[in-house]
């Protein structure tokens, strides 16, 4: 896949070591907190494609995720999110599926465009690989599920995880939303509690796990998100191809 050049911004895969360290010292910062060069690195990086956005005019590295492909839901078990929910209901999915992690963008940084192309790169990734699933974690800031209650009661009400896809509860300290939540959603409010990431799954026909898991070592609440390539809406489609290209 070839360089993606977008407005003032340039995404491109981690070509050396020196990259994927740059993707690192970002991650620390975005989800440790760290300004001093801490990396964020796991035994799952070896194993994954990183991709970069870069500022073309300063050089400044502004967004990172990376991918891990999987044949089919067989190896599932390969993933990252395989620590912390039990997935076996996707072992019997038959395409192939991409794990897409780590997603952070430079906490000094807020334009949207950055989004726009890192979504363009991830469009390009799956049409190019034959890419039918798509999955990963999507974080909420901070370990307080009353914070995000509006959040979280639009998911229970509208983007549960169909049930034969459905993953179970596995890492020990959860939140089980769809179940122990009461209130109707304020849904202005939900919107605007939403992650961006999140906030694209779900516009692409995206769905989420019935719980979330409180991850204390990363101080977020995160849930299971998942999208079946096929089930895109056809506009929306259009338009994630359009940055694609």
């Amino acid at each position: 896949m070839p360089g993606l050049r977008k407005s003032r911004y340039l995404l491109k895969k981690a070509d050396t070591e020196a990259e994927v360290i740059a993707a690192q010292a970002l991650r620390g910062r975005a989800f440790l907190g760290h300004d001093d060069g801490t990396l964020d690195a796991d035994a799952f990086d070896p194993f994954c494609t990183h991709f970069l956005v870069i500022d073309i005019a300063s050089g400044q590295l502004v967004c990172c995720f990376r991918v891990l492909p999987l044949r089919d839901g067989t190896e599932i078990g390969r993933s990252y999110s395989a620590q912390f929910y039990e997935l076996s209901a996707l072992e019997g999915f038959a395409g192939k599926m991409v794990e897409m992690g780590r997603f952070c963008i430079h906490p000094d940084w807020h334009d949207p465009d950055i989004l726009r192309v890192a979504w363009g790169g991830m469009t390009q990734y799956v049409d190019e690989n034959g890419v039918e699933m798509l999955f990963g974690c999507s974080s909420f800031s901070g370990t307080d599920a009353k914070a995000h209650a509006d959040a979280f009661a639009m998911l229970r009400d509208r983007h549960l995880a169909p049930k034969r896809w459905l993953p179970r509860v596995k890492a020990p300290n959860v939140f089980r939303f769809a179940a122990r939540l009461r209130r109707k959603p304020n849904l202005k409010a939900a919107q605007k509690a939403m992650p961006p990431l999140l906030k694209t799954y779900l516009l692409m026909g995206g769905w989420v796990s019935d719980h979330a898991v409180v991850d204390q070592s990363l101080n977020t609440l995160h849930v299971f998100t998942g999208v079946e390539i096929n089930a895109i809406p056809p506009a929306r489609k259009r338009l994630l191809r359009g940055l694609a290209t």
